[in-house]
């Protein structure tokens, strides 16, 4: 064959590829059906308790003073979750969702914020591992980092027009990630490294010292034009975020929105919408402003489905929500501390199931059963797997293992043996604050079972969780084969995923592992 014979079938060859890549994203499929928008609506510090939604088998007191008609609305379109877990702070979650990987695996396990700083407090009794201070990276050149095909990558080279507003804190300061765009996002609104604000009110310029700049660490980014204004942030954020999908549709694209708000985390500002009622309910000033505050986050979900219903996309668009770890329960709460999600113990930072059990809805038209619920467990990892199945993404490569599973058989009603499978939290740092539950700990959830290893002490709890969902009586001492059984368990998987562990201070020796105690 001549030379220019194989250049006229190279040109041809390119050109084909060139035109199947460059297929318009909404062509449909061989249901007739085209790629589902999602929207994944991602709450920062909402207890299991803090909506007008039960999670449980009963409504609480908890339930009946909280208005979430959003949320109401959602679950009785959709599918209701009551044993969905995240991990028990929020820079570990997050990247389980973006990356498919247990924190175990991960390495991020406590909150990030500064590039090579790590946030972990003091012991007198253990130094704390060298975990990935630097968050998750889509390049490997970062140090103390995990390297991962990350879910919104994965989502953009499929067609999808991918779009963050609210809360990163994917990466740490001065590292790629700290920017959601080189994180596969298309478009980034407000995101950056902190995982906190200094204020949620535009007349404080969210948190920024003077109108129209970033104030590092806790000012919010990208929302100038709004500074020196009355709107509250999740107002804001929630504009941005319609017209960001205004902008998928004017390109024809289905579009991904990772809708992660700032709320509800501290400070709890008065959002003034709302505030009044609650005041008038006679709730402390603390606890008005966080009702507030959750009725502002929840107006936000109600908002956008009315909008996705006004641009006749509710029937081609899902709808998931979720918390990134359980609910808040310290200062600046009124009332007891470690109560605010009874009947679940503690609350944020703790390997209780206040800390760890979140609230979690799926709207999938035409799939999910509405008003339906479900008490199969899953856990935040297996997002990334059912993110992807929705959108009809089969054929895909990732640096990383994935550990999560896809939970869309549980969508169709068709399983209902998933909670055979044990789920895994490791949380080998130390976040600061104390309480019940909180410090170094492994744990792990096989059916009915939870154990609770403490590195501190090298001690156990064991709960039965369905007679136990309060985790009152543990049962260590006279359920020692049921101890020795998950210790094992707990033991091998940590081996499996090259877990990190603390060390004593006084000899540097690393601590026993969980079966350690136990062969």
């Amino acid at each position: 064959m001549t030379n220019l014979g194989i250049k006229y079938i190279t040109f041809i060859t390119l050109f084909l590829l060139v035109l199947g890549a460059c297929k318009p994203t909404d062509e449909k499929d061989g249901k007739g059906q085209t790629k589902p928008n999602i929207i994944l609506f991602l709450v920062d510090d909402m207890g299991w308790q803090d909506t007008s939604v039960p999670f449980w088998d009963k409504e609480t007191n908890y339930n009946r003073i909280y208005h979430t008609p959003g949320m109401e609305r959602l679950a009785s379109e959709g599918m209701r979750f009551t044993q969905a877990y995240a991990t028990s702070v929020c820079s570990p979650t997050r990247v389980s969702l973006m990356t498919g990987m247990n924190a175990a695996r991960h390495r991020v396990t406590n909150w990030t914020l500064k590039r090579n700083v790590s946030v972990d407090g003091k012991s007198e009794l253990m130094d704390y591992p060298d975990w990935n201070i630097n968050g998750l990276q889509a390049c490997n050149s970062i140090e103390h980092s995990v390297h991962a095909k990350l879910l919104p990558q994965i989502l953009k080279e499929n067609g999808y027009y991918t779009i963050h507003c609210g809360k990163a804190h994917f990466g740490a300061m001065d590292t790629p990630a700290e920017n959601p765009i080189n994180c596969g996002f298309d478009v980034n609104i407000a995101g950056h490294a902190a995982g906190g604000l200094a204020s949620y009110l535009g007349e404080l310029n969210f948190g920024n010292k003077s109108k129209g700049e970033h104030t590092k660490p806790w000012g919010v980014p990208g929302l100038e034009h709004y500074h020196g204004d009355s709107i509250f942030l999740t107002e804001a954020l929630t504009i941005e975020a319609k017209k960001a999908i205004d902008n998928a549709l004017v390109n024809k694209q289905p579009f991904y929105l990772y809708m992660a708000h700032y709320a509800i985390h501290i400070p709890l500002n008065a959002d003034k919408r709302f505030y009044q009622k609650y005041i008038e309910m006679g709730l402390p000033e603390s606890e008005a402003k966080y009702a507030s505050m959750i009725e502002a986050m929840d107006k936000s979900l109600f908002d956008l489905m009315e909008y996705v219903e006004e641009k006749q996309l509710s029937d081609n668009t899902i709808i998931l929500f979720m918390s990134d770890n359980g609910g808040f329960s310290l200062r600046p709460r009124a009332g007891e501390l470690h109560t605010h999600n009874k009947p679940l113990n503690s609350g944020k930072g703790s390997a209780y199931e206040g800390g760890i059990r979140v609230p979690m809805l799926v709207k999938w038209p035409g799939v999910t059963k509405e008003n339906s619920s479900s008490e199969e467990f899953l856990i935040i990892e297996d997002f990334f797997s059912s993110i992807l199945e929705m959108a009809g993404i089969e054929k895909y490569k990732t640096t990383q293992v994935v550990d999560g599973v896809s939970f869309v058989p549980i969508l169709k009603g068709e399983s209902n043996t998933g909670n055979e499978r044990a789920l895994y939290w490791h949380f080998p740092n130390n976040w600061g604050p104390t309480g019940p539950g909180i410090g170094a700990t492994s744990a792990i959830r096989k059916g009915d079972w939870k154990l609770i290893y403490y590195y501190s002490d090298q001690s156990f709890e064991l709960y039965n969780l369905k007679k136990d969902i309060g985790e009152e009586n543990n049962l260590a001492d006279e359920g020692s084969e049921k101890v020795r059984e998950l210790a094992i368990n707990l033991g091998k998987y940590l081996r499996s995923v090259k877990a990190q562990r603390p060390s004593y201070k006084s000899t540097g020796e690393l601590i026993p592992w969980p079966d350690d105690l136990i062969n």
